[in-house]
């Protein structure tokens, strides 16, 4: 089939090649040949007036005008797949679909494994991939690449349709033995203690503690920088250090091992944890009862215990907070703006 004199069939290899990088497994995956593939190759070079793929070892290097084509090609055949092909009913107790989710460490233990339990029950032949969070998350999203993002709100994009699923806020802990957790944790206190943070965020951009002390010149003494949330009680035990953690996963932490909450000397916001999914997919039947099952299963979700007790402050720690800043700028309208650019 040829469309302005293109043979369609030859996206379709694009897309391929572009996906997996590498000439026999782009043509495993759409059940061609390897000369089959190569042909394809030479006509689409012919067809664009352009190299597309350069080789480096047995890796396709994508030419710029290649990249370009990826994106328009990639949401062509979802759009073809979505409203064209797949327009039967959804029947999730014979289905074998496998949703791609990208998700933290954090969400998967506290909240993600209800997920997996209960789909075990109502379809046991969908399965999941879950996958790390990516910088380049908008783009997956654009290429049809994953079928949910699960992460703050405030580091999604406006682009694809989202729903908030429960709040959560973070809190510092340490080791239940760490002596110098024994009186009240001043602001000074806080910066001379070593801490476990975590390295990276999605959008490379400082998180709302890192954003108050940067904003007054203030330094944390970071000790060790790990991957990822669960990382950090590991390295707290038997140490003197303290680290930030979302506080359902202290509470999840805390059967396992001896982690004591500490009263910030400043105050925190809330974030709410969100889900997103393609646009292309917002008809899609499975996405829309997978969404159900993830909103079900959020609304269920009730605070930790000692919520309040983890966000309490005390007088000592709001005058010293009014001491930081200015008279005209109280804490908690700094953080309100302070949370518009990053979580």
């Amino acid at each position: 089939m040829r469309f302005k004199g293109l043979d369609l069939n030859l996206l379709v290899a694009l897309d391929s090649l572009m996906t997996e990088r590498n000439l026999t497994a782009a043509a495993r995956r759409i059940n061609l040949s390897q000369p089959a593939m190569s042909a394809a190759v030479a006509r689409l070079r012919a067809y664009f007036r352009d190299d597309l793929f350069a080789m480096s070892g047995r890796t396709l290097v994508p030419t710029p005008r290649a990249e370009a084509l990826a994106g328009p090609v990639r949401e062509a055949l979802l759009h073809i797949q979505l409203s064209v092909i797949s327009r039967e009913a959804f029947n999730p107790a014979q289905s074998e679909r496998r949703f791609r989710i990208s998700l933290s460490d954090f969400v998967t233990l506290v909240f993600f494994r209800r997920i997996v339990e209960r789909v075990a029950q109502e379809a046991p032949t969908v399965s999941f991939e879950l996958l790390p969070v990516a910088d380049d998350h908008d783009q997956l999203l654009r290429r049809g690449e994953v079928d949910f993002l699960i992460f703050p709100d405030s580091f999604m994009s406006n682009g694809h349709p989202k729903a908030a699923l429960f709040e959560e806020r973070l809190v510092c802990v340490g080791c239940h033995t760490n002596k110098r957790l024994s009186r009240r944790l001043t602001l000074e206190r806080y910066m001379s203690i070593g801490q476990v943070a975590v390295g990276c965020d999605l959008t490379r951009k400082p998180s709302i503690e890192e954003y108050f002390l940067l904003r007054h010149g203030l330094k944390r003494r970071v000790d060790l920088v790990v991957q990822s949330f669960s990382m950090i009680p590991p390295m707290l035990i038997g140490t003197d250090r303290i680290g930030m953690m979302p506080l359902r996963l202290v509470k999840h932490f805390e059967k396992t091992t001896p982690l004591r909450i500490v009263t910030l000397p400043f105050s925190l916001p809330a974030f709410t944890e969100a889900v997103q999914w393609p646009a292309l997919h917002n008809s899609d039947p499975a996405s829309i009862w997978m969404r159900d099952i993830l909103l079900q299963e959020a609304s269920c979700m009730s605070p930790p215990r000692d919520v309040a007790r983890a966000s309490k402050r005390s007088k000592s720690s709001r005058h010293l907070a009014s001491a930081i800043l200015p008279t005209n700028q109280r804490p908690s309208e700094y953080f309100v703006r302070a949370d518009s650019h990053s979580s």
